[in-house]
């Protein structure tokens, strides 16, 4: 199988390999009572998720999944677990039933939305047709960057880009707040001096 069909058959096994690797480290995670591996595992589910984002084309996804899922997440989730104890109380009677059921009503209702949706890479779906099209012709002359989705990010979305920003950075420093990292440096800091004095 060559051409076409023989790239069109990769790109499909890719897919499915990296969403077979999503589904087993998902259900590793529930099962899990480690909360050490389990960060790992959620640093590695998102890493494999940006992969798959890429695979999608879908780049600038891609990055932030990269940055805030699998770097900062990772960090934030191993802080609080210094904070906390390292294995996961057993769920008993209901509790290891409601989950699956809840999870299972999330997949059945999003494969349900996905039936209205255009098929991957439809040359006449809206996104192909509407903006994008749009971007891709004033990008040359208005904005003379190679990257059309930086000039889209920085540009065209600039004030959006800069309040998602803020409003990650405001998370970042609320946890931190909560976590009390400064509080214990300050008091790390406190008990040094005592000490030598």
């Amino acid at each position: 199988m060559i051409g076409y069909a023989g790239a069109d058959l990769a790109i499909a096994l890719i897919n499915v390999i990296l969403l077979g690797l999503l589904f087993v480290i998902g259900v590793a995670i529930a099962r899990m009572r480690s909360l050490f591996a389990i960060v790992m595992l959620s640093g590695i589910y998102s890493l494999i998720s940006a992969t798959w984002f890429v695979a999608l084309d879908a780049v600038d996804v891609a990055f932030t999944e990269a940055a805030v899922g699998a770097g900062i997440s990772t960090a934030l989730l191993l802080g609080a677990m210094l904070l906390t104890a390292r294995t996961a109380k057993p769920e008993t009677g209901a509790m290891r039933i409601v989950p699956i059921l809840v999870v299972i009503a999330t997949g059945a209702m999003l494969v349900y939305a996905t039936i209205d949706l255009p098929a991957f890479g439809d040359p006449d779906s809206p996104a192909n047709t509407y903006v994008g099209t749009d971007y891709i012709e004033r990008t040359p002359q208005e904005i003379a960057v190679p990257n059309i989705v930086t000039a889209v990010l920085a540009s065209y979305r600039g004030f959006d880009t800069l309040g998602e920003t803020g409003v990650v950075f405001a998370a970042a420093l609320s946890v931190i707040l909560l976590l009390g990292f400064g509080e214990r440096s300050l008091s790390a800091t406190f008990k040094r001096k005592k000490d030598k004095s």
